[in-house]
């Protein structure tokens, strides 16, 4: 099953599609490669001045998916099929740049979760959802290599948050750092979130309710949802797990130095931004599922480099093989959805995916780090993290491999054929 363009659509103007491409790219740079990526490398510092465990400063991450996840994430899904992306943009911009200020200036857990739960809902609003919904609606043909393009901003933000870090917290301590990361997301993000169109199609923007109604029950009968679903789930855990304890693992376990530490962080993000451009290249080549399976068996390949750490040159040789799993992690699934599902009720449907994803990203760390405090050892944590992996590409390898239909067969309103 796959969405059919309509017919005689012209393509839109390469301008509008470059702003909407820069829109997203700034968007994901600052939500996910500053507030969700950055926040990790700060965890060491709250666990030395606060004295709190690991999975205490891995569970704000937690509670607040946990709560923002399963009341937002529809919710937002249905608000952008509704009446677009841009005005969740917008808010996730700002509820992002508030939480990363208001951690820099916390001296308790209440105060953490607190701005946690804002780091969170800014992430429903303005991280991927809103974004892969813009990409999907500007781009059809180059639709993965624009997603990869606007998904460098993670990495190139997630790679120079480590450096920017260190020397920030030399300048004005690690809350210090926090406040102008937080301040730094809105000048960055903001001033294109406000004036980005939500559609080339009028259709397709704020439209009536019919517009919204059947085809996600179509969505959600399909086998094929519940298999991404799960694949996305199990990857993701495996993902977040790793990322949230990574500086941890290296500076508390291993003894690297905040540079070091930083420079192995850093070439995570880095390889990432060779992973999105390879994998949304692919992505337009050959079939999806295809590419889907090989980002999680990177995935999966990459963790138990970690058991090497200590050998010179381990650790480069896993962030390379990490980085690449990860630069691809986030950006295939919406790729898929839309190829599996159209982008009509995109929004709604990976309102899903993400929540259910969220789930999972919020649980692994906060679990890695209860079985590490028990155990003094990330050794049972890791393995779990790879099994996560492979159950997810296995997940992955049932689904079927979309393939075009006779016009006839499509959905009413442009949301799926039957294969």
């Amino acid at each position: 099953m796959t969405a059919t363009p309509a017919a005689g659509a012209l393509a839109p103007p390469r301008s509008a599609q470059t702003r909407v491409a820069a829109t997203s790219f700034l968007a994901l740079f600052a939500i996910v490669g500053i507030a969700l990526y950055g926040l990790p490398f700060f965890y060491d510092f709250m666990v030395r001045d606060f004295g709190w465990s690991r999975a205490q400063v891995t569970s704000g991450n937690a509670l607040s998916k946990l709560v923002v996840g399963p009341v937002f994430g529809f919710l937002a899904g249905w608000v952008i099929d509704r009446f677009g992306p841009r005005r969740l943009m917008v808010a996730g911009v700002l509820m992002a740049g508030v939480a990363l200020f208001g951690l820099g200036s916390i001296h308790s857990l209440g105060g953490f979760y607190l701005f946690y739960l804002f780091n969170a809902v800014g992430y429903v609003c303005g991280g991927p959802l809103p974004n892969q919904v813009l990409l999907s609606r500007w781009f059809t043909a180059a639709r993965g290599r624009a997603m990869g393009f606007a998904y460098l901003g993670i990495g190139i933000g997630g790679a120079l948050v480590p450096f920017l870090a260190v020397w920030l917290v030399r300048l004005a301590g690690w809350q210090g750092a926090l406040r102008i990361l937080g301040l730094l997301i809105v000048v960055v993000a903001l001033p294109l979130a406000l004036t980005v169109r939500e559609s080339p199609d009028p259709s397709l923007r704020s439209g009536p309710a019919h517009s919204i109604g059947s085809p996600i029950g179509d969505v959600l009968r399909a086998p094929p949802f519940y298999l991404l679903v799960i694949g996305s789930m199990c990857s993701i855990a495996a993902v977040g797990g790793t990322n949230q304890h990574l500086k941890l693992f290296l500076s508390l376990d291993h003894g690297y130095a905040q540079s070091d530490a930083a420079k192995a962080a850093s070439l995570v993000l880095a390889s990432s931004l060779v992973g999105r451009l390879a994998m949304g290249w692919l992505a337009d080549r050959i079939a999806k599922k295809y590419v889907m399976l090989l980002i999680y068996l990177l995935v999966a390949a990459s963790i138990p480099l970690l058991f090497e750490a200590a050998t010179p040159g381990a650790i480069y040789l896993f962030a390379a093989v990490f980085g690449l799993g990860l630069g691809g992690e986030y950006m295939i699934i919406p790729l898929m959805a839309a190829e599996l599902f159209g982008v009509r009720v995109l929004g709604q449907a990976m309102g899903i995916v993400l929540t259910a994803d969220g789930v999972a990203e919020a649980v692994a760390p906060y679990l890695l780090g209860r079985m590490r405090d028990a155990s003094g050892s990330y050794a049972t944590g890791f393995t779990t993290l790879v099994g996560c992996a492979v159950a997810g590409a296995i997940a992955i390898a049932l689904l079927p491999r979309p393939r075009r239909t006779s016009g006839a067969a499509a959905v009413q309103g442009g949301a799926l054929e039957v294969a």
